[in-house]
């Protein structure tokens, strides 16, 4: 199970960090060329660092509920179903993120626990945690987009810049 928790956790920094930093080093390389977009851009020596607290942070500040949810909320995990899930998702992470896939860790990881809970069968899952985990993922999309419009709108009424 160390040997997981640590392939699992080189996953979640290989992808996630690189997930969240994409977005600021984007405009971090607009703000230093000037405002011009170019096609390959040098990464700002302090994004990288600053992903990694980001995420550290969320793990310690909100992450206690996600993983009581993954580890005992969808299904029994015994230590050998553990190792099989986690195995899993640390493989499916590192080889998305080798080819540059934008997956999410999470989203992985729940699949993984999905899998070896329905290899014992329907029954040995929570179907209520499986379904509010599912309705949380369609409902974040439209949340997204609607927070981002409405941030847009608020940005471009302070700055008056589209």
């Amino acid at each position: 199970m160390v040997v997981t928790a640590c392939a699992m956790a080189f996953a979640h920094g290989s992808n996630d960090v690189a997930n969240a930093i994409g977005p600021l080093a984007a405009v971090v390389s607009v703000v230093t060329n000037g405002g011009e977009i170019g096609g390959k851009a040098q990464l700002a020596w302090w994004v990288l660092p600053l992903g990694g607290i980001g995420i550290v942070a969320g793990l310690a500040m909100l992450g206690k509920r996600v993983i009581a949810t993954i580890g005992k909320g969808i299904t029994h995990l015994t230590p050998s179903r553990g190792f099989a899930a986690e195995l899993a998702a640390a493989s499916t992470v590192v080889l998305a993120s080798g080819t540059g896939l934008p997956i999410s860790t999470t989203q992985t990881l729940v699949g993984a626990v999905l899998g070896v809970g329905m290899a014992r069968g329907i029954a040995a899952l929570n179907l209520g945690v499986v379904r509010n985990i599912v309705v949380s993922w369609v409902v974040t999309l439209p949340a997204g987009a609607i927070m981002s419009i409405v941030f847009f709108y608020i940005l471009k009424a302070i700055f008056g810049v589209a």
